[in-house]
């Protein structure tokens, strides 16, 4: 069962990673273009070369129109499919200055309570998504520049969120039977510790 939610997560991570790659690429561009576009159209190169500085601007040098609508739909996306991978590794920031003095027994219940917790909120967090994308279908909102349907943004990131939703609901469940057992069910977390 490790196996399948581990597969999953690692899936999700990729796909979260290959879009944030597509992402920085996307921001350098258009930061770029942005930077030509302001040059091509200063007073130096209108002065020296009109014509050409005309030419490359009629070619469409500048920004990337709608760059940030990509970048925020696109960020969204990639920060739900980094979710399960780090619910599964329980690679969450952690600060134990006080639980590292309770026996091992005490934490992992208090292991075990956080986990259902954390569980709960994502649960609430792609039912809020979903909601969100009924809404914003429902009204027919688009994006300014763009004008791609703003339900789109939600439909993307409520995938991965419910992958993040089961993978914690797994994590939970696990913590629950090795806090009644005692025995470690899941291999050992990869949390930070400050």
């Amino acid at each position: 069962m490790h196996g399948f939610f581990e597969g999953l997560a690692r899936t999700f991570a990729k796909l979260g990673g290959y879009v944030l790659a597509v992402l920085i690429i996307l921001t350098c561009l258009s930061i770029v273009g942005r930077s030509f576009n302001t040059i091509l159209n200063g007073d130096i190169i209108q002065s020296v070369s009109p014509g050409l500085a005309g030419v490359l601007l009629s070619w469409g040098i500048g920004p990337i129109k709608g760059d940030f609508e990509l970048v925020e739909a696109g960020m969204a996306f990639a920060i739900f499919s980094f979710l399960p991978l780090c619910q599964l590794n329980g690679a969450h920031a952690s600060v134990d200055i006080f639980t590292s003095k309770f026996p091992l027994r005490a934490n992992r219940l208090l292991r075990a309570i956080i986990e259902v917790v954390f569980a709960a909120v994502l649960i609430l967090i792609a039912w809020q998504l979903f909601e969100g994308m009924q809404t914003k279908r429902n009204a027919g909102e688009t994006s300014y520049y763009l004008e791609f349907p703003i339900w789109w943004a939600y439909a993307a990131s409520l995938i991965p969120a419910i992958v993040a939703a089961l993978v914690s609901i797994y994590v939970a469940t696990m913590r629950l039977v090795e806090s009644a057992t005692g025995e470690r069910v899941l291999p050992p977390e990869l949390e930070a510790d400050h």
